[in-house]
């Protein structure tokens, strides 16, 4: 499967084209050779998303797991599968539902380590606006360390049927690896995926 990646993409997360029930997402190295895949449980009162290394989900990586049915400003626990709890995900509510989309990223110890923004005001209340901006304008994302640091970006693309996302990890990082990077990108794509 061939993408068009530019230079420093190194995934893309792809949602499958027809699944009805719950949302699926694969995950591409840039030779568009499957890596990962991020399962959606459908049903559910909280949201639930599982990454797992294929289709088959015999083995499971992550589990992200809302903490509330309903929550203005979610927070997503990141667990391992046996329950160890590995971080959180919280979406900045107010902000991100009026100006630019804002998430918190928190580590196990609970500690702020990084943010992850929209990037731009602007693009943001125009594609908020007005429906036709959603596809002329994907959205970009930058994840940022608390020291300022820029570690990973994540750029949507156009396209009328299948919502897809390019990632760009910039350092390596012992606390936001690329294993927090992709489940990052699979909960945007659910998250603000859903609102295009």
């Amino acid at each position: 499967m061939a993408f068009n990646i530019h230079p420093g993409e190194s995934h893309t997360i792809r949602r499958q084209f027809f699944r009805p029930l719950g949302g699926a997402f694969h995950v591409y190295d840039p030779a568009g050779r499957p890596i990962g895949y991020c399962r959606q449980k459908a049903f559910k009162l909280k949201e639930d998303l599982r990454i797992c290394t294929d289709e088959s989900c015999a083995l499971e990586l992550m589990v992200i797991r809302a903490r509330n049915i309903i929550d203005f400003g979610a927070t997503y626990d990141r667990t391992l599968p046996t329950g160890e709890a590995l971080g959180s995900l919280r979406r900045k509510g107010l902000t991100s539902s009026f100006l630019r989309d804002q998430w918190l990223i928190f580590g196990r110890d609970g500690r702020q380590i990084g943010h992850i923004t929209e990037d731009s005001g602007t693009k943001a209340f125009l594609r908020r606006s007005i429906d036709l901006m959603n596809m002329l304008l994907p959205q970009t994302f930058h994840l940022v360390r608390e020291d300022g640091t820029m570690v990973a970006a994540y750029r949507t693309h156009f396209n009328l049927l299948v919502y897809r996302m390019s990632v760009s990890v910039f350092v390596d990082d012992p606390e936001i690896d690329d294993l927090v990077i992709l489940a990052a990108g699979c909960l945007l794509a659910a998250i603000e995926g859903r609102q295009g």
